[in-house]
């Protein structure tokens, strides 16, 4: 005999709990795995971008069901403004990112202290990038500034959310639902291997800002929202993802998009595709 499954309906405040969770998770394998490159000596660039791939895709594991897992401020504002996503879910959504960033940071920050401190006494620019991007990834050799930096974020957030529209949308060839965040998670590495030079591949406004928080009030100070120069560089990668996933969903309609089939009514905006269910 047939069962049928009861369907919990979802709320602003569990899709919420679940942005958070994805965050979270994300930033835990992140920052984490930065603090230990950075400061322990382990690993090197190609760890790094690997654990922030697999951070990204255990974060959308997590969070997916619920709130369709952007775990990203610039991927939220994206969605509403090119998929239907509704606005009035943007800030709370924004607000969740920002603090499972900024609690996953603090869970590093308290790990990693021994080593932090004893890899930079001071707390400064020295182990800041542990925490926060910075241009050139705080080597002033490069000779990149902070309009560097935001050329950059913008370019990298728009082939991540292009790319991300291609993977979710039902009427390209997307992936299996349980796929998804796999690729989406290596679309990140690729990102990190091909454009993390310039400024540290953000291309997430909650990772860089919710950590940075975290740092500024446990030892690094001011500090934590300069770069190297001493010049104010918090908000470059704030703004530049956040035009960057605008311009990424402009040319994935524009390019892609409007020359796909007309998509299932039915599936919600801003969600990653679910599996179907038989009862």
């Amino acid at each position: 005999m047939a069962t049928t499954e009861a369907v919990k309906a979802r709320t602003l405040l569990g899709e919420c709990s679940a942005e958070f969770a994805g965050t979270f998770i994300l930033i835990l394998f992140g920052v984490g795995v930065v603090a230990q490159v950075v400061a322990g000596g382990i690993g090197d660039h190609d760890s790094i971008a690997w654990a922030w791939g697999i951070g990204v895709t255990m974060g959308v594991y997590v969070s997916a069901r619920i709130s369709g897992a952007h775990i990203n401020p610039a991927v939220t504002i994206a969605l509403a403004a090119f998929r239907g996503f509704a606005w009035r879910k943007v800030l709370p959504y924004i607000g969740a990112q920002f603090l499972g960033a900024f609690a996953a940071a603090l869970v590093v920050r308290w790990n990693y202290n021994e080593v932090l401190t004893k890899f930079d006494p001071d707390l400064g620019i020295k182990s800041q990038g542990v925490f926060s991007t910075l241009p050139g990834n705080g080597n002033v050799e490069l000779g990149v500034g902070m309009w560097g930096g935001l050329l950059d974020q913008v370019i990298g957030t728009a082939i991540l959310m292009l790319v991300i529209l291609a993977i979710v949308d039902l009427r390209n060839t997307a992936p299996a639902a349980n796929l998804g965040p796999f690729l989406i998670g290596l679309l990140v590495v690729g990102i990190g291997m091909a454009w993390g030079t310039l400024a540290g591949y953000a291309i997430n406004p909650a990772r860089d800002f919710g950590p940075r928080l975290a740092s500024a009030i446990t030892g690094y100070g001011g500090q934590a929202f300069k770069d190297q120069f001493g010049d104010p560089y918090f908000w470059v990668p704030i703004v530049g993802p956040i035009v960057g996933a605008l311009i990424g969903a402009f040319l994935y309609d524009l390019l892609v998009g409007r020359h796909l089939p007309v998509g299932d009514a039915d599936e919600e905006p801003g969600r990653v595709p679910e599996p179907e269910t038989t009862a």
